[in-house]
């Protein structure tokens, strides 16, 4: 049967998948389709955060496994019949109901597809069946992405297919914020937007940041990839300046790794925090829009009493652009260690109150 290409006109957040598969996946499979690097393959940490020790949680990386790695057909010499062994790898020797992420699966082998399709629709492997209460979610790319998804459409029709939106700039901030992501990666990202952008959006030729399916480079900007810079960028006391930007060019594309360049000579010449807490009200504003913003996330990590915020939003309200006071409230905001300080600082609500055509 011919393979199938799925268009969509809406998409879901990755924190409404979040919600969805846990709903609905003991019953229904949903096939979580983005373009790369895009953190579906998440999903199943996210879900085990909040659900913790009630499931046992199974990864399965499609496009390198076979027959035998799921199960196989095994001589019960005593009965003369084939009895089926289901893998190791799904753990049935633990009773508790399995969340189970077929990873990549559009690019998995057809004939694998086929295993698949009864654990997606029947929850069986084989002949074996899962845990009662078993939830089985599945990831692949977009078929415009062109590499290399496709699904047979007998398949597809048991199971629910959507697209997942690419996380938003303040979405992936904040997640950023909360994981420890380099400030310098941050307010790149805060500083050129464009970034985060998709090449479904249209408009895009011209963004040399993202992924294209035209590309030639393998190395672009993506949630991903962002996060895999944090190890370079954490790292960039101990090589040269020319390996720095040739490993960040590998890892964010060339753009991209220039413009971060920016930010971590800079990071080293800003003002100190501390310093503009001790005169908020006559300390130096940068002229430059990239220290201003290299400033607001510093805050953000290193502000720890009321005091010390309510002398910073001194400084925050002196800065002329809005749009640059906006991301230090909206990252104060959103931060899990940060927002304790932010929801009962008076000047951050004076702040929310005289700018909300902001948001």
């Amino acid at each position: 049967m011919a393979s199938t290409k799925i268009n969509f006109t809406k998409t879901v957040t990755i924190n409404e998948l979040r919600k969805l598969i846990p709903a609905i996946g003991s019953e229904l499979t949903v096939v979580v389709q983005s373009e790369p690097g895009c953190g579906k393959t998440s999903l199943l940490n996210m879900i085990r955060e909040d659900y913790g020790d009630k499931y046992d949680y199974i990864y399965v990386d499609c496009p390198v496994k076979d027959m035998s790695d799921i199960g196989m057909t095994i001589p019960n010499h005593e009965s003369r019949t084939l009895e089926y062994y289901v893998s190791s790898l799904f753990n049935l020797k633990d009773p508790r109901p399995k969340v189970i992420l077929l990873d990549e699966f559009m690019k998995a082998p057809k004939l694998l597809q086929v295993i698949f399709t009864r654990l997606c629709l029947e929850r069986m492997l084989g002949d074996v069946p899962l845990p009662e209460g078993s939830i089985v979610f599945a990831t692949s790319n977009n078929a415009s992405d062109g590499v290399g998804d496709s699904m047979l459409a007998h398949a597809g029709n048991r199971v629910c297919i959507v697209r997942m939106e690419k996380p938003s700039v303040n979405t992936w901030l904040e997640w950023a914020s909360n994981q420890g992501i380099s400030r310098v990666i941050r307010a790149g990202v805060a500083m050129y937007p464009r970034c985060l952008a998709s090449y479904m959006d249209g408009q895009q030729e011209d963004n040399p940041y993202i992924f294209k399916p035209n590309m030639s480079s393998l190395s672009f900007v993506s949630p991903r990839s962002l996060a895999k810079s944090d190890a370079i960028i954490k790292n960039a006391d101990k090589i040269s300046e020319n390996t720095l930007e040739v490993a960040l060019s590998g890892t964010v594309g060339a753009s991209f790794a220039k413009d971060l360049s920016v930010f971590i000579s800079l990071e080293k010449s800003l003002i100190d925090v501390k310093d503009v807490i001790k005169k908020p009200d006559t300390i130096e504003v940068p002229k430059e829009l990239s220290a201003q913003i290299m400033m607001m996330f510093q805050a953000v990590d290193t502000l720890e009493t009321q005091d010390e915020l309510t002398k910073f939003m001194v400084f925050v309200n002196r800065i002329p652009s809005s749009e640059v006071q906006s991301i230090f409230f909206t990252m104060m905001m959103r931060g899990k260690t940060s927002i304790k300080l932010a929801r009962n600082n008076t000047q951050i609500r004076e702040w929310a109150t005289n700018n909300i055509d902001l948001f």
